[in-house]
C-alpha cells in the first residue's frame, strides 16, 4: 500500500495541473503524508483518462502514424505495407500503458476495494471502484486488440503473467458486466474536474459499460460466436449510449501534455486516404454542387468522369479502381461528410481550412509538375479545386516522376478543428452502438431494434455530428453505387455489374476515351462475390462515422471482416515488409497484404524473458507485424 500512496501524490500534481485544481489547499492535505484511507479514488481515475489521451509524442507515432494509416483514415507508409518502429511501440507499451496508464487504474481499483473492505469509503466510493473497472477494461482492450497476449493480472509487484486473447476477452467481458451491474446511477459523485468524460455521470458510466460491451463482444463474432451472441444479446438489452449528450469524449487542450490534440503536429499532413475517398464518392448520391460553396461550383465534374489518365506518372499496379488516372475537378456526387472531414485543396476561403505547417507556404501551393527522367517538365497541374488520394505502398519511378501524388497542398486534408486542440476526441459514439445492433440483427441476434431501424439511426447520429443533416433523408433512399460498389439504401442489395462506363482524357494528348472501370474484387468478404449486401452497408457507413477519431475501431473492423473495401499498397517495386503481395497477384486481396498488429517492444523481452515466450506461443505466430490476433481474418 506505500507504493499506492507514494504513486498517489504524483497523481496529485497531475490531477492538480490538468483539472484546474492549481493550488494544493483546495485538497486541504500535504500530498506526501496522505495515509491509506485518504488516498482520493478518484485522482487515480483522472490520472489514467488525462494519461490515455495520449501527449504529442504517443499521439504523433501511435493514433497518427500506427492507427490512422493502417486504419485507412488517411494516405501513409508504414505499417501499411508491414513496417515496424521500435521506439514508438516501446514508448506506448512502456511509459504509456505498464508504466503509466494501466498502473493508475489499476491502483484506483486497489484503493476503492482496501476502503470498502476497512469501512472508510465514501458514498461514491462503490461507485467509483465500478467506473475504474470499466476503463480498466478499455485500456486492455487498447492493448491486447494492438498486441495480442497481455497480462490481466499485473502491477503486482512480479513479471505478470500473459494470457490469451480469448481469456483477456472473456475477462473483459465479465469486468463490463459485473462493473455495471453494481453502478447506483443515482448516487452523486466527487469533483466532476476529476472525470474529463463524464463529470461522474454514472448513468453515462453504465451506458459506456454496456455499449463497450458491444463491442467487444461483436469482436469475437467470427471466432466465438456463441459468447458473441450471448454477450451481445445482453448488454443490448440494458441501458446503451444512444445520444449525442452520452458519448464518451474528452475536451483537447492546447500545449504539449496528456491533453494536447492527438492531431496536432504541424508536420503531419492527414491527406485523405483512397479508401476514404472509394467509398465516399459517388455514395449516397448528393451532388457536390449542393455543398460546396459558388467558388468550387465549376470544379464540379460530370457523374461518368473520372479524369485525367497518366499511366507513366500514376501507378498502375494496385487494386485502387482508380488508378493511374488524377481528377482534375470535384466529383459529380459524394458523401456529404467528405467535405467537412476533409477539405478541398484551394479552399482558401473555408474557416476550416488548415494551413500547417506554419513555416513555409506548401498548404497554400497547389500547382505541380510531372516530370521525365531527367527532370523536365511533361505536365504543370493544378489541385486547386480537386479531389485525389494517392493509394500507399511503392510507386516506383513513377512516384519520383510525380511531384503532385501526395504534396500537402494538392491533396484533401483534416480541417482546422482536428489540428488546434480545440476539439473533443471521441472513444465512443452514438453512432458506432446503432451500428453494432445493426450488424447483430443482420447476424439474426436478438436486438431491440431492426436491423434498418438501427442502420438509419446510426447515418443520422453521424449525419448530425458534421451537421448535414438535411441530406440524410435523400441520402438514405439512395441506390447509386460508390467506387467500392456498395451503396447507401437498406433495402437496395442488388449487386453493381463487373464493371461500370466512364470517361477519361489522356492526360499527355488531351485525346477523350472511354474505359470500363472495375468494382474491386474483394476476396476477403465471401470470396469477393458480394459488395453490396446489408453487412458491407453497415461497416461501410461505421467506416465512415468512426473517422477521425476511431482508426484503432476501423482497422479492427478490416482485420475481423475484411470490411470495408482496402486498396492493396502499390507494387511498382517489391515491398521489403510485405513480400506476399508481388507484381502477379496485386488485383488480389489477402489477408497477408494488411497489418494485423503490432511488435512487441524489445524491451519486454530484455525485462521478461519468460513473459515474452509465454504471449508469443499464445499468440500462435511469429511476433511479426502480419501475424493475425486471435478474433481476426487469417490466411
Amino acid at each position: 500500500m506505500k507504493s499506492i500512496i507514494k504513486y498517489t501524490a504524483l497523481l496529485v500534481l497531475s490531477a492538480g495541473f490538468i483539472s484546474g485544481c492549481s493550488k494544493f489547499d483546495e485538497i486541504n492535505e500535504d500530498p506526501y503524508l496522505v495515509t491509506e484511507d485518504q488516498v482520493q479514488v478518484e485522482y487515480f481515475i483522472n490520472n489514467a483518462i488525462t494519461g490515455s489521451q495520449q501527449d504529442p509524442h504517443i499521439a504523433e507515432r501511435i493514433f497518427v502514424l500506427y492507427w490512422k494509416t493502417a486504419g485507412r483514415q488517411q494516405f501513409g507508409g508504414g505499417i501499411s505495407s508491414g513496417g515496424y518502429n521500435d521506439g514508438w511501440t516501446s514508448d506506448y507499451y512502456g511509459s504509456g500503458y505498464m508504466g503509466g496508464w494501466l498502473n493508475a487504474i489499476n491502483s484506483g481499483v486497489q484503493v476503492a476495494e482496501k476502503q470498502i473492505a476497512a469501512g472508510t469509503a465514501k458514498s461514491y466510493t462503490n461507485n467509483l471502484l465500478q467506473v475504474s473497472r470499466i476503463y480498466r477494461a478499455y485500456l486492455m482492450s487498447e492493448l491486447t486488440d494492438n498486441f495480442g497476449p497481455i497480462p490481466i493480472n499485473a502491477f503486482q509487484g512480479t513479471n505478470p503473467e500473459f494470457k490469451s486473447e480469448k481469456d483477456v476477452y472473456y475477462y473483459m467481458l465479465d469486468e463490463l458486466k459485473d462493473a455495471s451491474s453494481k453502478i447506483d446511477p443515482s448516487i452523486a459523485g466527487p469533483a466532476a474536474k476529476f472525470d474529463l468524460a463524464y463529470g461522474f455521470n454514472f448513468g453515462k458510466w453504465q451506458k459506456y459499460a454496456n455499449s463497450m460491451r458491444l463491442r467487444l463482444a461483436m469482436r469475437l463474432s467470427e471466432v466465438d460466436a456463441a459468447k458473441a451472441k450471448a454477450e451481445f444479446e445482453a448488454a443490448a438489452s440494458q441501458p446503451l449510449i444512444t445520444s449525442a449528450d452520452e458519448t464518451f469524449q474528452v475536451a483537447e487542450l492546447d500545449g504539449w501534455h496528456s491533453l494536447t490534440g492527438v492531431m496536432t503536429r504541424e508536420w503531419n499532413a492527414f491527406l485523405l486516404s483512397s479508401t476514404m475517398r472509394n467509398l465516399t464518392m459517388g455514395l449516397g448520391g448528393i451532388e457536390s454542387k449542393d455543398q460546396v460553396g459558388d467558388e468550387m461550383d465549376a470544379h464540379v465534374k460530370p457523374a461518368d468522369y473520372i479524369g485525367l489518365r497518366f499511366t507513366d506518372h500514376f501507378t498502375t499496379m494496385t487494386n485502387d479502381p482508380s488508378a493511374g488516372y488524377w481528377l482534375d475537378g470535384l466529383p459529380n456526387k459524394i458523401d456529404p461528410r467528405a467535405y467537412k472531414a476533409y477539405i478541398i485543396p484551394g479552399d482558401f476561403g473555408n474557416t476550416d481550412f488548415n494551413a500547417y505547417p506554419s513555416w513555409d507556404n506548401s498548404a497554400r501551393t497547389t500547382v505541380r509538375n510531372l516530370v521525365d527522367a531527367s527532370g523536365g517538365v511533361v505536365k504543370t497541374l493544378d489541385a486547386a479545386g480537386t479531389w485525389n488520394a494517392p493509394v500507399n505502398g511503392d510507386w516506383g519511378t513513377k512516384g519520383a516522376k510525380n511531384q503532385i501524388r501526395s504534396y500537402n497542398g494538392a491533396i484533401p486534408r483534416h480541417g482546422k478543428k482536428f489540428r488546434n486542440s480545440t476539439n473533443k476526441r471521441i472513444f465512443f459514439a452514438p453512432w458506432e452502438t446503432y451500428f453494432l445492433l445493426a450488424e447483430a440483427a443482420v447476424r439474426g441476434w436478438t436486438v431491440p431494434m431492426s436491423g434498418q431501424a438501427a442502420y438509419e439511426a446510426g447515418i443520422d447520429a453521424s449525419f448530425a455530428y458534421w451537421d448535414v443533416s438535411g441530406f440524410a433523408s435523400a441520402y438514405k433512399s439512395s441506390t447509386e453505387y460508390n467506387m467500392a460498389g456498395t451503396s447507401v439504401s437498406w433495402g437496395h442489395t442488388a449487386e453493381p455489374g463487373a464493371t461500370h462506363t466512364m470517361n477519361f482524357i489522356n492526360g499527355y494528348t488531351n485525346a477523350a476515351g472511354a474505359v470500363e472501370i472495375e468494382y474491386p474484387v474483394n476476396q476477403l468478404y465471401k470470396n469477393g462475390t458480394v459488395r453490396n449486401d446489408q453487412l458491407t452497408k453497415i461497416i461501410t457507413q461505421k467506416f465512415i462515422a468512426q473517422t477521425p477519431y476511431l482508426p484503432l475501431e476501423t482497422w479492427s473492423d478490416h482485420r475481423r471482416l475484411g470490411l470495408p473495401f482496402f486498396e492493396n499498397p502499390a507494387v511498382e517495386n517489391p515491398l521489403v515488409n510485405m513480400p506476399a503481395l508481388n507484381s502477379s497477384n496485386y488485383k488480389t486481396v489477402q489477408v497477408k497484404f494488411f497489418p494485423q498488429r503490432l511488435k512487441y517492444p524489445s524491451s519486454l523481452q530484455s525485462s521478461n524473458q519468460a513473459g515474452y515466450d509465454q504471449a508469443i506461443s499464445l499468440l500462435g505466430g511469429e511476433d511479426g507485424v502480419l501475424t493475425p490476433l486471435w478474433w481476426a481474418k487469417k490466411p
